[in-house]
């Protein structure tokens, strides 16, 4: 399977994704995010994931404003948090404004609102219709949940970003997903720092000279998910964007899926 840095997802309504991008959930706004935005597009990132829980769009705007990189190379996602599921596009202008941009390449709903799913999502299409975004998604989302969503909606969501690691890994969603060309997201990769130390990953790892979080984040591409890795360090920054110079084998693949999938 032939990926390199540059490589992107084709979504369901013909829009392109990196396959990989900077997480920045946890970061403080201001320096700690602007230089991790900073650091992440000189290391050839062009995508970036936040969200208004998050609290520093406005960084992350800031910094690919201010970098030598046109606007319309870096993919930049953004969602929207439960609370503002009745004033949908008061939110969606809050973060375009923190963003400083005039559209958003990705807008997700953050978490699923109950009793409230359909009439969020409706309203995310109509900015979509709008062109203020190029697409739409969902985060959290359960297969009854999509199912529920997929009844009334007129645009389906292209991305459901979900834990997804070798130990947080939900096979029937994944597969559901993607039986519904809906593509997955992997948010927390690297399972936190939890697993880094598994004797199964870092004996792979170590036949490859790589690191035990290279392995985990190659083992996502090759299962076709999307992965924004969070780090605000320069050299973990760099380290992750460096996967795409090997590639794991069918048993390595199978060895890693069965650290802790769950149907």
């Amino acid at each position: 399977m032939t990926i390199t840095r540059q490589t992107k997802t084709k979504l369901n309504n013909g829009v392109e994704i990196p396959v990989l991008g900077l997480g920045v959930w946890q970061m403080a706004k201001g320096a700690e995010t602007e230089q991790a935005v900073d650091w992440a597009l000189k290391a050839g990132y062009r995508h970036i994931d936040t969200a208004k829980l998050y609290r520093n769009e406005e960084s992350v705007g800031k910094a690919v404003l201010e970098s030598s990189i046109p606007r319309k190379e870096v993919f930049i996602t953004t969602k929207l948090w439960a609370t503002d599921a009745f004033d949908v596009d008061s939110a969606f202008e809050t973060s375009l404004q923190k963003l400083g941009t005039p559209y958003i390449d990705l807008y997700l709903i953050h978490w699923p609102v109950p009793l409230l799913g359909s009439r969020t999502w409706k309203r995310l299409e109509a900015l979509y219709d709008q062109k203020l975004v190029r697409a739409i998604g969902v985060s959290n989302y359960s297969i009854p949940q999509i199912e529920e969503l997929l009844r009334d909606a007129h645009t389906p969501p292209v991305i459901n970003q979900i834990e997804f690691n070798p130990f947080a890994f939900e096979k029937d969603l994944v597969a559901f997903c993607q039986s519904k060309d809906i593509a997955i997201e992997a948010y927390s990769p690297l399972t936190r720092g939890v697993h880094l130390d598994d004797e199964t990953i870092a004996k792979i790892a170590m036949q490859h000279s790589k690191s035990p979080a290279q392995v985990m984040l190659r083992w996502a591409l090759q299962k076709n998910v999307i992965i924004i890795p969070k780090s605000s360090n320069k050299e973990r920054i760099k380290e992750n964007a460096d996967i795409f110079d090997f590639e794991l084998a069918d048993d390595e693949m199978r060895r890693v899926d069965s650290l802790g999938v769950r149907s």
